[in-house]
C-alpha cells in the first residue's frame, strides 16, 4: 500500500429504529483492522445516501428500488398504536384498525408504514416528523400507528401502546447500490445471515502462487491430505495385523479352542 492509499472501510448507514449493534460487534471480531462507521439517515433519505456513495450499505426500510438498490430482507416489524396511559385502548392487549375509527390518528410525513388508506379521523395538519408526533400524542390530540422499534424508541413514561393486528407491516432490509457489491458488503452479509467465519459462501482466501504463476497451495494441500489418508491406512493396517497375531498366538486362541474342543451331544 502507497502513502496515498486510504487504509480500507466499510460505511453503514441505518435508519431510526433499527439497533445494528450485534452486526457491529461481529464485524469488530472478525475484521478489526477494517474499521466499521455508522450513520443514521432519515428513512426516507436512505436509498439516495446509498446512491450517491454516502454508504457502501445500509440497514434500510421497505421497499426499495430493486432496479437500482439490491436489498436482502431481514425482519417485519409488529406495528403498535401510541396511546396515553389513560387512554381507552390500554383495556386490551390488542386492537384492529375498526377500533382506532373514533380516533384522530395523526399522519407524520416521515411515515413508514405506506398506508392506502389512514384509519380513524385525520389531523387537521401533519406533523413533520414521527418526534413532533409522538409530542402531540402525549398532549391528547391523537394516536399514532407505528413500527414497535419507533415506539420504543420515542419511549415516554406517559404513553404506551397496542398491537394493531390488521395494520400494514414494515420490514427491515440491508440494501447496497446494484453495481457495488464488494467484498466487504459480501462480507457483511455473511454477517447478518449468520454465516460463520468458514462459511463457503463467504469470501475464501485468493491461493499461493509459485513463480510461474501457476497456484501451488491447492496442490500442497491435497499432497497432505491424500499423504495423510495412505498414512493412516497403513497404520490401521498394520495394527489390525498385530492384533491378528497376538490373539492367533495367545489367550485368543485358548478361549476359541476350548469352545471348540467341546464334544457334541448327541
Amino acid at each position: 500500500m502507497t502513502g496515498s492509499e486510504a487504509p480500507p472501510s466499510f460505511r453503514l448507514a441505518y435508519v431510526p429504529g433499527v439497533t445494528p449493534d450485534k452486526w457491529v460487534r461481529i464485524w469488530n471480531e472478525r475484521l478489526p483492522d477494517v474499521p466499521l462507521a455508522l450513520t443514521q439517515v432519515p428513512a426516507a433519505g436512505a436509498a439516495g445516501v446509498l446512491l450517491d456513495g454516502g454508504a457502501d450499505a445500509g440497514l434500510v426500510r421497505l421497499p426499495v428500488d430493486r432496479t437500482l438498490l439490491s436489498a436482502i430482507p431481514l425482519y417485519t416489524e409488529t406495528t403498535v398504536v401510541l396511546i396515553p396511559r389513560d387512554h381507552l385502548v390500554t383495556a386490551a392487549d390488542e386492537v384492529t384498525v375498526a377500533d382506532l375509527a373514533d380516533e384522530i390518528v395523526l399522519h407524520p410525513l416521515d411515515d413508514v408504514l405506506g398506508w392506502e388508506r389512514l384509519p380513524g379521523r385525520p389531523a387537521l395538519e401533519r406533523p413533520a416528523t414521527t418526534a413532533d408526533a409522538v409530542e402531540l400524542v402525549a398532549a391528547g390530540i391523537g394516536v399514532l400507528l407505528v413500527p414497535l422499534s419507533l415506539a420504543r424508541l420515542h419511549h415516554r413514561k406517559d404513553l404506551t401502546y397496542r398491537t394493531v393486528t390488521d395494520a400494514p407491516a414494515s420490514g427491515v432490509a440491508l440494501s447496497w447500490p446494484e453495481d457495488a457489491h464488494t467484498d466487504l458488503v459480501e462480507d457483511f452479509i455473511g454477517i447478518v445471515r449468520g454465516r460463520t467465519v468458514n462459511s463457503t459462501r463467504g469470501r475464501q482466501p485468493e491461493p499461493a502462487r509459485s513463480k510461474d504463476g501457476k497456484q501451488t497451495a491447492g496442490k500442497q494441500t491435497a499432497r497432505k491430505q491424500t499423504a495423510g489418508k495412505q498414512t493412516g491406512g497403513a497404520r490401521r493396517g498394520t495394527g489390525g495385523s498385530h492384533r491378528g497375531a497376538t490373539g492367533g498366538n495367545g489367550k485368543g486362541k485358548g478361549r476359541s479352542g476350548g469352545r471348540g474342543g467341546k464334544p457334541r451331544r448327541p
